[in-house]
């Protein structure tokens, strides 16, 4: 029996293509203006990872609106409420709030949400070689472009050694770019990419700073694309006007002492001693242990909360004035010869710490940040006792080798011939984790090591492994 023939019905010619591709385009503009992003970026005024993602918004026409000032966004007291640390728990900025109630934090991932396909690669290559550029800014670009720029804008202290190492990372860097961008346009493609507006925005206060022109002489193509980058209108519309360096900007110490936080009481304490002076017995009962635990100067006991030996009243060595000879002179023209010129031997000991367990630095990025965390976490230890360690203590701790292959030590100065960390509770963060030993401070041992790891710069033969990072505390 043969099967029937179908009803007419079902083989009705297809409608037109026009209409297809009408009802298409209705319906991928409806889907646009449906599922563009729109909400409230927070952050402080010209930070650089906030430019990331509203150029991302220009090319996909995101609604972004920006909190950067009072009453909306007050940078250093908003974003530590409770109810900003509850939608962004790190407290960092910059971080975006949808109108919809998202939220995000991170300037890449913010970027990747408010930008279109388009920016974020064309094929699953595109958005791999992407996101690889996206990294290389944070990784290799970010590091030493602070490192190099921060102290020209009285934000960070001036080390010659770790601005020259960065000026010779920002160079090889800027060579990689020029030999990548020999034969293209963009970083990935032919058009403007996420790619483009990272690794350019992490290169922006680079240009406007310290590149002058004979540093980015021999980087042709690199500076094409830079420009061609910061002139296209999106750039612009987010940047303005973005006008290259004329001459290398200088460390100002000027500027940095002015953008130090201000101490406060101590216009309090001169006014309590003035008042002191007239009555005698009062000025007898502040003796007290409490009132020389606030009142600590560099001549008094560390900890007077422990019955330890007090170091000797008058001393030749000043601390602080040394502290400011290294931040912002030469370290071996200046600084070293005035500490060994004014060391007091008997009122301060220089100690070498050596962290135990090599076996856990794998990635030289971490290691650096198990530096840096220690001294976060110094930071948050009690105002008064932390003062009196930074007042009578200083620290030149290094990583050295590379990745799976490195270690961490160190040169401490102390007040006084024992180890200032075993002398309150609130200072022992991590110190059981290093070995210590005290330095004989006339041998060529602890010269030599004070020059090396003062200076980040020498053979380091006890070490036997290249320097890598290193951070001073003070």
């Amino acid at each position: 029996m043969k099967p029937r023939p179908r009803p007419a019905l079902y083989q009705t010619p297809p409608p037109p293509a026009c209409l297809y591709d009408s009802v298409a385009r209705r319906s991928s503009f409806s889907l646009f203006f449906l599922n563009m992003a729109a909400g409230t970026l927070y952050t402080y005024p010209e930070n650089w990872r906030a430019f990331k993602a509203l150029i991302a918004a220009q090319y996909s026409g995101a609604k972004v609106q920006v909190a950067s000032s009072p009453p909306q966004f007050h940078f250093g007291q908003t974003n530590k409420t409770p109810d900003f640390l509850k939608k962004f728990p790190l407290g960092k900025v910059p971080a975006f709030q949808g109108d919809d109630g998202f939220c995000l934090f991170e300037s890449n991932a913010i970027a990747h949400y408010l930008g279109s396909d388009a920016l974020r690669g064309s094929s699953k290559e595109a958005a791999a070689q992407v996101l690889q550029w996206m990294s290389f800014a944070d990784s290799e670009i970010v590091p030493p472009a602070s490192a190099w720029v921060f102290p020209t804008l009285g934000i960070m202290q001036y080390n010659k050694q770790a601005t020259e190492l960065a000026k010779e990372e920002v160079r090889r860097l800027l060579e990689l770019l020029n030999e990548h961008l020999k034969s293209r346009t963009f970083l990935v493609g032919e058009r403007v990419s996420l790619a483009d507006i990272s690794v350019a925005c992490a290169l922006l206060w680079l240009y406007k700073q310290v590149l002058e022109p004979a540093f980015r002489q021999p980087f042709p193509n690199t500076n094409r694309w830079f420009s061609t980058c910061i002139n296209q209108p999106q750039f612009r519309a987010v940047l303005g006007e973005v006008r290259l360096c004329e001459k290398m900007a200088q460390f100002d110490a000027k500027k940095f002492s002015e953008m130090q936080p201000k101490k406060e009481g101590a216009p309090k304490k001169e006014k309590a001693s003035k008042e002191a002076k007239p009555q005698p017995e009062k000025k007898e009962k502040k003796a007290s242990a409490a009132e020389e635990e606030e009142e600590l100067d560099p001549h008094t006991l560390i900890n007077n909360s422990l019955s330890l030996p007090l170091s000797p009243i008058s001393s030749t060595f000043v601390l602080d004035e040394f502290k400011r000879k290294y931040s912002n002179e030469d370290t071996l023209e200046v600084a070293l010869p005035h500490f060994w010129e004014h060391f007091d031997r008997e009122g301060y000991s220089i100690w070498y710490g050596e962290y135990k367990y090599p076996e856990d630095l794998t990635l030289t990025f971490m290691s650096c940040n198990l530096i840096a965390e220690r001294g976060a976490r110094l930071s948050t230890a009690l105002p008064p006792r932390l003062e009196k360690l930074r007042k009578n203590a200083f620290g030149s701790v290094i990583l050295f080798g590379e990745n799976n292959n490195g270690s961490i030590s160190g040169i401490w100065v102390f007040r006084g011939q024992d180890l200032a960390f075993t002398l309150s509770p609130d200072w022992q963060i991590d110190y059981e984790s290093y070995t210590w030993r005290k330095l004989a401070v006339d041998s060529e041992e602890c010269k030599t090591m004070v020059k090396e790891y003062f200076a980040w710069e020498g053979d380091f033969t006890h070490v036997g492994k290249p320097f890598c990072q290193g951070k001073i505390f003070k």
